[in-house]
């Protein structure tokens, strides 16, 4: 199979689908692999470098997504770039498709079959392909909230750790997954006063003894969300519901409770956002201001720290990739992983929670696999 990664054009995303090693394994499988010029330039891996792995070197993006059979990618396919897709062509990216009906129509439109990383699950019920992201975004979101909370920014003017006789900073974090617990581990160690919000009892409890009480864990009800918000200085959204839209659980009028100054950080907005004053933004303008309160809602936050984040996305994807790139769609047949991935095949929608998020009719994967 001749596999294509072309470079990433979403604003500020300096991340790339394939770095030089991941190249290497395809070689090894024996498979060609076609690379964009400048793909990798974000990560400090120059064309050379992708040439010393195997690959061949594309002067265009129209000409690694014209002869590749499997394109691999970081962010969701632009507009520019879903009109290039094909049927027989395997997508293998993120996607986040349930608030991005334009998305979902071009790809449906194109007959690709799309795999989306945040979809595919392991043997644990986990995202595999989703938790490296999660851990650089929920690491991030505190270094993010802390900046934005400064007086020059347009913050409150708090320093999350504090100092000997001022009271830490107050950090919420809405979800006790992978982004939560990553979150609360960097602002219990900044020394803010942290409190997680989830409604799953066993997660509260395991979070309980993992931070052996230098972290609060509240049970999440509307009472606990308005006290805790408006106590906090940074509340960071990190809601997950896998391939469906993220709940709204901060509303509008929940704002004008909370400190003026104080930070909301949107890690759900790949998924719609969790705050429903929350639209997307970008690392070249990644803040607004509602009723006092900043918002940080960039929706490619990992594209910020690519070398980190490049090398831990591969570590996650290269196994499955060879998988599709080794069997192709049988890849998909045999394992059930991946056809919790496969969201989108020859104009037909597959996953469940894409489908009713988005109004349309789900199609199991194995009927449209079989047709």
């Amino acid at each position: 199979m001749r596999v294509g990664c072309p470079k990433e054009i979403k604003n500020n995303e300096y991340r790339v689908g394939l770095t030089p090693g991941s190249v290497r394994e395809y070689v090894a499988h024996g498979h060609e692999v076609l690379v964009e010029t400048g793909a990798g330039a974000g990560i400090g891996a120059d064309d050379n470098a992708y040439r010393a792995a195997g690959a061949q070197i594309a002067k265009t993006a129209a000409d690694v997504f014209a002869k590749s059979d499997m394109i691999v990618k970081v962010k969701e396919p632009q507009p520019s770039e879903w009109a290039q897709l094909r049927e027989g062509q395997i997508l293998y990216t993120y996607l986040h498709l349930a608030p991005d009906p334009e998305q979902t129509k071009g790809l449906l439109a194109s007959g690709v079959t799309a795999v989306a990383y945040e979809t595919v699950t392991d043997d644990r019920g986990g995202l595999p392909l989703l938790a490296p992201m999660s851990e650089v975004a929920g690491r991030l979101a505190i270094q993010a909230g802390a900046t934005a909370l400064q007086k020059p920014n347009g913050g409150r003017g708090v320093l999350l750790g504090g100092v000997p006789g001022v009271l830490p900073g107050k950090v919420t974090v809405l979800g006790g997954g992978v982004v939560g617990l990553q979150a609360a581990r960097m602002a219990a160690g900044l020394g803010a006063d942290v409190t997680i919000i989830d409604r799953s009892i066993p997660r509260l409890r395991l979070l309980d003894d993992l931070f052996n009480g230098r972290v609060h864990t509240r049970y999440s009800t509307v009472e606990a969300l308005e006290e805790e918000c408006f106590s906090a200085d940074i509340v960071v959204g990190a809601v997950l519901i896998p391939g469906a839209a993220a709940p709204k659980l901060v509303s509008r009028e929940m704002l004008s409770g909370m400190k003026k100054g104080s930070v909301l950080v949107d890690v759900a907005i790949d998924q719609g956002g969790c705050f429903e004053t929350s639209h997307a933004t970008t690392h070249a303008d990644p803040t607004y201001v509602v009723d006092g309160v900043i918002h940080y809602c960039v929706a490619n936050m990992p594209g910020a720290v690519p070398v980190t984040s490049t090398h831990a996305l591969n570590n996650a994807t290269l196994h499955y990739g060879l998988q599709l790139a080794d069997k192709g769609l049988k890849a998909i047949v045999d394992d059930q992983h991946l056809r919790n991935g496969l969201n989108v095949h020859k104009g037909k929608i597959t996953n469940r929670a894409v489908a009713e998020s988005l109004g349309y009719e789900m199609v199991e994967p194995k009927t449209v696999l079989a047709a």
